[in-house]
């Protein structure tokens, strides 16, 4: 639709889409910047305030967990606790001897009590250790203390109310543990009470709403001290704050527009975690932004008038240098190459007036190109015809050899020669493979039979010296692979393999199909074999791209094909050892093709 429209449309088009959509978009992201500003200082110094509560917070109940852990290890309190009192004179003696949990309430303001329980009937509460009883059992913080030993902390409610002394009353933010007497078999709950004014005083100054709760949804403290012991969900807060670990919120808080603050903390040694949460209402922190809208509705009018005249100058002065441009590409059109454009200017239009001569330039070198290519070509082709028929003149060569071992094979064989006449067959038939060798694969079964003519003859010449046997696995016979890949390797055992050695040289030839669909071939000989050093030499020269005179030409041809088609995972694998012999393997994927 663009592309038809006039140009003068277009940039009236662009103008709207280009200038006033996004000056408009500037106003209210301008306007929406100071009212971003104004929520994100808030969010900042709410999130700050809320990192600060946390610091103190975690210091106030390192307290509580260094005094429940010295209670835990501490032997007079085992003895204390675990002890059988015969009467009510020798328990109020223990009781006046252990001082610490009284030491350690006077001395810690962060802590208002400390209560011990335990199954010990002859015990009686003396609102520090008191005697377990079914009523608290059944407690949830009392179950839970009691199934994995762990530090828990949870506000316990007025509900939890089971003693009879007003200071028996938990009510409180506190510390709850399993401790287990190993000697005694006995385990009690360890409780450490916070104090509920040393938790609201870090909160007394807060400018927001500023909540701490504990994993029950009890808050277990607030600047707001009338919301101790409620639940978040009391506070009506818009989203389940439970399930939020740390972030910024924004939601409705009693039916206004507000940000939720939430981070979670810890404490030390605990499973449990507790939840600081600030909130404070959008209204209140946008009232001097919402002044910055008039700004931004006068400076978007005065933007949009000054475009709208670049925009009408723009037009004028590109239609003329556009209209000059198309009339040098109809002279184009209509085949004159010789045309020069002449617009000045950097600009776009610049550009597109030097990368016109450069194109006229480029089908004048093109055209010229072409007709060299042209004959380029034929004399090619030419080239080729005479080489086809001196490749078809070679062949008479190798079938006169071929014919001439055959007559030799015959004679041999009328005159009894039989052996001798099986070697010349072997050979005639090992000669016209290698000749082959131009073909891109063979079946595995053709390598077979060229690798045992070779072999007999090889044993015809070496006779008892020669020792060689031949596993072939005939479900690999089908599969194709490059031609002579496994013959040099036998030739190479049989050669090396009979160097130096007195006696008998066993090759074996082993071609196997194994359950991961690859051939495995492994050729072996009980030669001399070789040092490492000759070995890492061998090996070093076989990888190497570039050809070296002195290198093993065969191993070589044979690892590079192997590794341009199959990869380098399925070169040659050589290993051997001085005076035991040498073994080279090799694999070949069944389903994978040449990768060149």
């Amino acid at each position: 639709m663009i592309n038809n429209m006039k140009l003068k449309y277009k940039l009236i088009f662009f103008y709207i889409i280009v200038v006033m959509i996004p000056v408009l978009i500037v106003g209210i992201i301008l306007t929406n910047y100071f009212r971003e500003g104004a929520l994100n200082r808030a969010i900042d110094q709410a999130t700050n305030n809320v990192e600060k509560i946390k610091s103190q917070l975690s210091s106030k109940l390192r307290v509580p967990t260094d005094i429940s852990n010295l209670l835990y290890f501490d032997e007079d309190l085992e003895r204390l606790v675990t002890t059988h009192y015969p009467d009510a004179l020798a328990l109020t003696k223990a009781y006046l001897n252990y001082t610490d949990i009284r030491v350690y309430v006077l001395r810690y303001r962060e802590i208002s009590n400390i209560r011990f329980f335990i199954d010990n009937p002859s015990l009686v509460d003396d609102m520090s250790i008191a005697p377990l009883t079914p009523e608290l059992e059944s407690r949830d913080w009392y179950k839970k203390a009691m199934q994995t030993g762990e530090i828990y902390w949870m506000y316990i409610p007025d509900k939890e109310k089971y003693f009879n002394s007003p200071r028996g009353t938990i009510n409180k933010l506190s510390l709850i543990r399993q401790v287990y007497y190993r000697e005694s078999g006995k385990s009690g709950i360890l409780m450490v009470q916070v104090s509920q004014d040393e938790l609201n005083q870090m909160l007394y100054q807060e400018p927001f709403d500023t909540l701490i709760i504990d994993e029950q949804g009890y808050i277990v403290s607030a600047n707001d001290p009338q919301l101790v012991g409620s639940t978040v969900d009391d506070f009506d807060i818009g989203v389940d704050v439970q399930l939020q670990s740390k972030g910024v919120l924004k939601t409705r808080v009693k039916d206004k527009d507000s940000y939720v603050i939430i981070d979670e903390m810890s404490p030390e040694l605990s499973s449990s975690k507790l939840k600081i949460i600030s909130i404070f209402e959008t209204k209140s922190i946008l009232s001097d932004a919402n002044n910055v809208s008039k700004l931004g509705l006068l400076i978007v009018i005065g933007v949009l008038l000054v475009a709208l005249v670049f925009v009408y100058t723009i037009s004028l002065l590109t239609t003329n240098r556009l209209l000059r441009l198309s009339r040098q590409l109809n002279q184009v059109a209509l085949g004159n190459l010789n045309i020069v454009s002449r617009i000045d200017g950097t600009d776009e239009i610049g550009q597109l007036s030097r990368q016109f001569n450069y194109m006229v330039a480029s089908i004048n070198r093109l055209i010229t190109q072409v007709i060299e290519s042209n004959e380029k070509n034929s004399a090619l082709e030419i080239a080729q015809r005479e080489i086809k028929l001196k490749m078809m003149a070679s062949q008479i060569h190798p079938h006169f050899l071929f014919n001439a071992l055959e007559s030799i094979r015959m004679n041999a064989h009328l005159k009894g020669e039989k052996e001798l006449a099986n070697i010349v067959r072997l050979l005639g038939k090992l000669m016209r493979k290698n000749l082959e060798v131009g073909r891109e694969r063979a079946p595995i079964k053709e390598e077979v039979e060229m690798i045992r003519s070779y072999l007999e003859i090889q044993k015809f010449r070496y006779e008892d010296r020669l020792e060689y046997e031949i596993k072939f696995d005939p479900r690999a016979a089908e599969i194709m692979i490059p031609p002579l890949i496994i013959q040099p390797l036998v030739e190479n055992s049989v050669v090396h393999g009979l160097e130096n050695k007195q006696g008998t040289v066993h090759v074996n030839v082993s071609i196997t199909l194994d359950e991961n669909q690859e051939v495995q071939v492994l050729v072996t000989d009980d030669g001399i074999g070789m040092k490492e050093e000759r070995l890492s030499e061998i090996v070093d020269v076989i990888s190497k791209v570039e050809e070296e005179e002195r290198g093993r030409i065969g191993l070589r041809n044979v690892h590079q094909r192997l590794t341009l088609y199959y990869g380098e995972e399925h070169g040659l694998r050589i290993t051997s050892r001085s005076g035991e012999g040498t073994e080279i393997a090799f694999s070949i994927p069944v389903e994978s093709e040449f990768k060149s």
